[in-house]
């Protein structure tokens, strides 16, 4: 109670009441109001609650357009512009290009292996090596075609699955089940686009080869490939439709858009502002939005960054797979769920804009990884409107990475049953585990609260960070 009172009086001095009643932070200043689902064991920091209110104050300059609602699920903390783990919902003609940023689609992929521990661990030394050249040290052979490129921008992910050569990675891929794995990704279908916001090097001449130096790699910070087992089936009807049990080792990948996304987010960061009148005073927060026509171009534009990113995850997902093949043979691993966590998706006659935060409608599977020490678990969504239809994308950071240089490297792996593979050793020590929330209470507090029902708790067993 003591420690809610401070918080209260801290806050109160920056202008922002607080009220925390049943695990809900309810949060006002005088342009805006916010809610944060959060266990009072967790803590709430200021420059998360200063960010999230910013966005929920965001309106368009002359008429009523803006933001309806904003929200933040038990993983929040602040980010470079937007606090992660945010939820934003705006007029269905109206967008805010920051909330989304440059890390456009930035997801989850979770496939099955078809093996068990049991069965992978005696050639895990094998495996570790082939990964590594394949995920971390530019092993992979993925050619691709600036004709395929425009068919995924200007078409969609089943004319770029249709239009790869069939030579390198692809030469003996299953085709057909990557068709039919289409199904299973939450939110592409959705996703519009237009090759002509691509950058060039992706479009140019047609039919030209072109080796994309980030096609199938999983980029830095947090993003991750990891081998996980089924620890506990929490859920065994969601888990018998997963095609999960105790035991069996699963896939899950974390990644975005990429270069491409960040070409796509700030240019169309740029243009927000760029689009607010002249001799108009620019709002306090710097943060813009756009409207009619140009909210609908950019989540043109957005779709094309966003499809980019899930044919990032899919080539992963398909290197893991043949090196899985190579190591023990074929397996029937298939695709549980691949999941968007940065994207503005059309709902409920909304724009939802989710920053760090996963769709988490009825019977939705979600997947909410913790770290490369701690439980992941795949859960599925409750549909609740209180949380505008979604839960967290994990268990969020509690430590930025310029206060991690200060742990040692022993208290990032040594002596664990995990393993962390990388080529750069900092990464040890800005992914360790006790810089990031225990999965535990973020999972608890959005059960309690009606988000999502967990179904499948995995651990950490070998984690690739490049």
């Amino acid at each position: 109670m003591n420690n809610y009172i401070r918080l209260q009086r801290a806050f109160a001095r920056a202008g922002i009441a607080v009220d925390y009643r049943d695990g809900v932070y309810h949060i006002t200043n005088e342009t805006a109001q916010a809610q944060i689902l959060l266990p009072a064991s967790l803590p709430l920091e200021e420059k998360a609650v200063r960010q999230l209110l910013e966005f929920a104050s965001v309106r368009s300059h002359g008429d009523a357009r803006g933001v309806c609602k904003a929200c933040a699920t038990p993983d929040v903390h602040p980010g470079a512009i937007a606090p992660v783990g945010s939820i934003v919902a705006t007029d269905h003609d109206f967008v805010i290009p920051a909330a989304i940023g440059t890390d456009i689609n930035c997801g989850m992929r979770l496939l099955t292996t078809g093996h068990t521990l049991q069965q992978l661990a005696p050639h895990k030394e094998r495996l570790v090596q082939r990964l590594t050249r394949s995920l971390l040290d530019n092993g992979r052979d993925v050619p691709a075609s600036t004709a395929a490129f425009r068919a995924l921008f200007d078409l969609g992910p089943a004319a770029f699955l249709h239009e790869m050569p069939r030579h390198g990675l692809w030469r003996d891929m299953d085709h057909g089940r990557l068709e039919a794995e289409l199904a299973g990704c939450v939110g592409l279908h959705s996703f519009s686009g237009a090759a002509r916001h691509a950058p060039e090097a992706y479009i140019g001449q047609r039919h030209s080869v072109f080796r994309d130096p980030n096609l199938g790699t999983p980029g830095g910070g947090n993003h991750f490939v990891e081998l996980q087992v089924v620890d506990e089936v929490l859920d065994r009807h969601a888990a018998y439709r997963a095609g999960l049990k105790a035991g069996d080792v699963a896939v899950m990948i974390h990644s975005g858009s990429r270069d491409l996304g960040f070409f796509v987010g700030q240019a169309w960061m740029d243009r927000a502002r760029a689009e607010w009148p002249a001799g108009v005073r620019h709002p306090a927060s710097g943060l813009y939005g756009l409207s009619g026509p140009l909210a609908r171009e950019y989540l043109e534009a957005m779709g094309v960054a966003a499809r980019y990113a899930w044919a990032n995850r899919l080539v992963l997902a398909e290197l893991v797979r043949k090196d899985l093949e190579a190591t023990v043979g074929a397996s029937a691993s298939r695709l549980v769920v691949d999941v968007p966590h940065n994207v503005v998706l059309a709902e409920q006659g909304m724009n939802i804009h989710r920053k760090g935060a996963t769709p988490a409608h009825d019977g939705q599977f979600a997947l909410i990884p913790g770290s490369m020490g701690d439980s992941s678990f795949l859960a599925t969504g409750l549909g609740n409107p209180d949380w505008l239809w979604s839960c967290s994308h994990g268990a969020g950071r509690r430590m930025r990475r310029q206060e991690t240089r200060a742990l040692r490297p022993a208290a990032a792996q040594g002596g664990q049953p995990w393993q962390c593979v990388t080529l750069r050793e900092e990464r040890r020590i800005e992914e360790a585990p006790s810089a990031y929330k225990p999965i535990g209470p973020v999972i608890s507090a959005q059960e309690d609260a009606g988000l999502i029902q967990a179904a499948v708790k995995f651990r950490p067993w070998i984690t690739f960070k490049a």
